[in-house]
């Protein structure tokens, strides 16, 4: 298979989809690999470090897209790249298209198939693709957070993990999942005092074994919501439903209940954010201000650590690629069922049901499209 790796080019995106050490794995099993000029830089990977891997080295993301079978990418394809998708072509990144109506209707004219990251699902539930990136946005999520909390940020002035003498801040997180538990874990270890907000009980569980004494864990109702907006000074917003828009928890109403000044880090904004008055924003102007309370809505936030976040997704991503480029995405998901799970459109239907219900579509069974043949 010819899988072919374009330069991002959404703004402030500075990851790329494969690494040298990816491309060098799908060389030496018999595919080829074209990656536009620059792609890694980003990153910091060089064009050479590809080519001596035996990837080629395109001029334009024009010429990767024409040539490839399978893209692979960080991110969904913006608007000027929806007319170098072709019918039948593969594409394998995150689209999130729950949150993008526009998105999933020009991808659905392309009749090209889009096997999403964010949807590939372990038995486990556990989504292999997205823990990563979670991983790194948890993390992120406080240092940002952090960072927006000081007085020449137009924040509340308050250093999380205090001083002697002084309360630690108060940083409420919304979620028990990879999100959630790596803000915690990182916002405890800074010291603050941590309330974390799930549905379940279970979850709430098995983190009160494994959290730190300064994190609480409570149970998400929207009063309860409600009662601890009031004093803390950072909130995350660390919900996801995969493949499906996210819940509103925190109302406009509720920023009334706030201290001008107070944080709001929504990490699920690329999935509509569970905020309600969150709007997708960028690193070059990552917040704004609504009612006195900060908002940051950075929607590709481990873009801002393009190296590390590059490497992680690729260790996570390159063994399905590998799949998808010996089998065929038909047999690979027929082999593969988390993988089946990560395909949302094909052929100009809706495979994946929270897509589906976004938008009021029809879903089509996947296996209509596998057929017989492979089972």
């Amino acid at each position: 298979m010819l899988i072919g790796v374009p330069k991002e080019i959404k703004p402030d995106e500075y990851r790329v989809a494969l690494t040298p050490a990816g491309a060098e794995m799908l060389v030496q099993a018999g595919h080829e690999v074209v990656v536009q000029k620059s792609a890694g830089e980003g990153s910091g990977f060089v064009d050479a470090q590809y080519q001596k891997a035996g990837a080629a080295i395109l001029d334009t993301a024009d010429e990767v897209w024409a040539k490839a079978e399978m893209i692979m990418k960080v991110k969904e394809p913006i608007a000027v790249e929806w007319p170098k998708i072709r019918d039948g072509q593969l594409l394998f990144t995150y689209f999130h298209f729950a949150a993008a109506e526009e998105l999933t209707k020009a991808f659905l004219d392309t009749g090209a198939t889009a096997i999403a990251y964010e949807t590939v699902e372990l038995p486990s539930r556990e989504l292999p693709l997205l823990t990563p990136m979670s991983e790194v946005a948890g993390r992120m999520a406080v240092q940002e957070g952090a960072k927006y909390l000081e007085k020449p940020q137009g924040g509340l002035g308050v250093l999380l993990g205090g001083v002697p003498g002084v309360l630690p801040g108060k940083v409420l997180v919304l979620g028990g999942g990879v999100v959630g538990t790596h803000a915690a874990k990182m916002a405890a270890g800074l010291g603050a005092r941590v309330s974390l907000m799930d549905i379940n009980l279970n979850r709430l569980r098995y983190l009160e074994d494994v959290m730190p004494a300064n994190v609480s864990l409570l149970f998400s109702t929207p009063q309860a919501i409600r009662e601890q907006v009031r004093d803390a000074d950072l909130i995350v917003g660390a919900v996801l439903i995969p493949g499906a828009k996210a819940p509103h928890l925190i109302t406009r109403e509720d920023l009334g209940l706030m201290r001008p000044g107070t944080v709001i880090v929504d990490v699920a904004v690329d999935q509509g954010g569970c905020v309600e008055t969150i709007k997708p924003t960028t690193h070059h102007d990552p917040v704004y201000v609504v009612d006195g309370v900060i908002h940051y809505a950075v929607a590709n936030m481990p873009g801002g650590v393009p190296r590390t976040s590059t490497m992680a997704l690729t260790n996570a991503t390159l063994p399905y690629a590998i799949q998808l480029a010996n089998k065929g995405w038909k047999q690979a998901c027929a082999d593969n069922r988390p993988l089946k799970l990560g395909v949302n459109a094909v052929a100009g239907s809706i495979t994946y049901q929270g897509v589906a219900d976004a938008f009021g579509l029809e879903c089509r069974n996947v296996d209509d499209f596998i057929g017989a043949t492979h089972g």
